[in-house]
């Protein structure tokens, strides 16, 4: 087996590795960078679009699946294989990916039938076979719904591969715990979070709850830039904890009844991606399907409002707190919390929250980075913009793995692997993961 990785080989987006074996290309992942991360040219790959037999795709965040449609474009033609959730997901991401991108409008529609056509859902946990002694297993990650790891093996000769796709940590809202995986010859791991450990997470709704009651005691608004699909969906289940949770409403009673500040999605997709978790509420956890049945639906509440349309996002940029806002893009690349920021980041009345992973590059990293400093500023919109709103960041809310999550998922696996190859972080990130690995036996490459 021969690993060629295309993207984020040493950086955090554009998840993209190539797999050959037996004569079979298999693409793991296409995604899109994002930041100042770097992209290979499709007209630089060892191989063409059109000669990739498979693609399996781990999840349906865009950094791990945001070039299929120029992929498409080039005459790829392979099968795509998934889970059941990020087939559902698929579509709609890539659609409203398209949106932003160059693409002739009268292609568009052309490229998502494509991508219907050529995509098939499999279930995780059971063995499959490919071609020419290739078969795989994909297993739950607990990043979003539908994430997944894939174990490829050479049945001739036993060879094993296991790319990890991004993977997530237990106790995540909605999604069940990450799996344990299989022993592989190669582990081709995530590094995000290898150099960090996140808050504990049995603490952070008590830590929103917090920062909500402390950031909307003077009739501010917190804005959340928060990711359509996976961020969005855990924040509402967790504010559904908040306002319904007998516990938390003695807790935060300034969250409560008359009191409850009322809370906006002010993102198109983020409500359309919203009513597709609805939908796959079967691969949701026991603890999520538990409060469904019991009568408490738990991505919904009174006091949750959709902003679909242009015009009524332009008036709640206007309106006065306060409110709670969760709009995309997570990492303030574009999208409608750019608005919202453009016009309320100045306010020391408002807040900030980030629940996600800022990119180097971004203006979300910018914002992290400088809003404690003297005269701490960033780019909006093209205009300079003074950082006064408060800013806080909830590492609890990262659906990545920590550098602790990481070594005890290696350290589940039945043998340790023969080798691990660190992709998806950067380079302290990969660095210190690789020594605290290596201290314990492990092979790193």
């Amino acid at each position: 087996m021969h690993i060629t990785h295309l993207g984020a080989e040493n950086c955090v987006t554009g998840s993209c590795h190539l797999l050959q074996a037996n004569g079979l290309n298999i693409m793991v992942d296409c995604g899109m960078t994002q930041g100042n991360d770097p992209e290979s040219p499709m007209e630089s790959w060892p191989i063409k679009p059109t000669e990739i037999d498979y693609l399996f795709l781990t999840h349906a965040h865009i950094d791990h699946i945001g070039r299929l449609p120029e992929l498409i474009r080039n005459g790829f033609k392979g099968e795509i294989i998934c889970s059941h959730p990020t087939k559902a997901l698929l579509v709609p991401m890539l659609t409203d990916a398209m949106k932003f991108s160059d693409i002739p409008v009268e292609d568009l529609r052309g490229i998502e039938k494509t991508i219907d056509d050529l995509s098939w859902g499999f279930e995780c946990g059971d063995p499959f076979d490919l071609q020419k002694g290739i078969s795989f297993k994909m297993k739950r990650a607990g990043h979003i719904l539908g994430s997944c790891f894939v174990r490829f093996e050479d049945k001739n000769n036993g060879c094993s591969v296991l790319f990890s796709g991004d993977l997530g940590a237990k106790d995540a809202p909605i999604l069940p715990d990450p799996e344990a995986p299989e022993t592989a010859d190669l582990v081709v791991l995530e590094s995000t979070y290898g150099d960090r450990l996140h808050d504990d997470r049995t603490h952070r709704i008590k830590r929103l709850g917090q920062v909500l009651t402390r950031s909307l005691s003077d009739g501010g608004k917190v804005f959340i830039p928060a990711f359509s699909l996976g961020r969005t969906q855990e924040l509402i289940y967790e504010m559904d904890r908040l306002f319904s949770n007998p516990v938390c409403q003695e807790m935060f009673p300034a969250l409560q009844g008359q009191k409850r500040p009322p809370v906006f999605v002010d993102s198109p997709l983020g409500l359309e991606i919203t009513k597709i978790y609805a939908q796959l509420s079967k691969y949701w956890d026991k603890e999520a399907r538990d409060l469904f049945f019991s009568g408490d639906h738990p991505i919904d509440f009174d006091g949750l409002y959709a902003v679909e349309s242009h015009r009524d996002h332009l008036k709640l940029c206007d309106a006065k707190g306060p409110a709670i806002i969760l709009a995309g893009s997570g990492m303030c690349t574009g999208g409608r919390i750019i608005d919202h920021l453009a016009r309320g980041i100045e306010d020391p009345k408002n807040d900030i929250l980030f629940v996600g992973y800022q990119a180097v590059g971004t203006p979300g990293r910018a914002i992290q980075e400088h809003a404690d400093k003297p005269g701490g500023y960033v780019y909006l919109n093209g205009d300079r913009k003074t950082i006064n709103a408060k800013v806080h960041t909830l590492t609890g809310y990262s659906a990545h793995a920590d550098q602790n999550d990481l070594l005890n998922w290696i350290e589940s696996m039945p043998e340790k692997p023969g080798a691990i190859k660190l992709v998806h972080g950067e380079g302290s990130a990969r660095s210190t993961l690789k020594d605290v690995l290596e201290k314990r036996g492990y092979t790193v490459q």
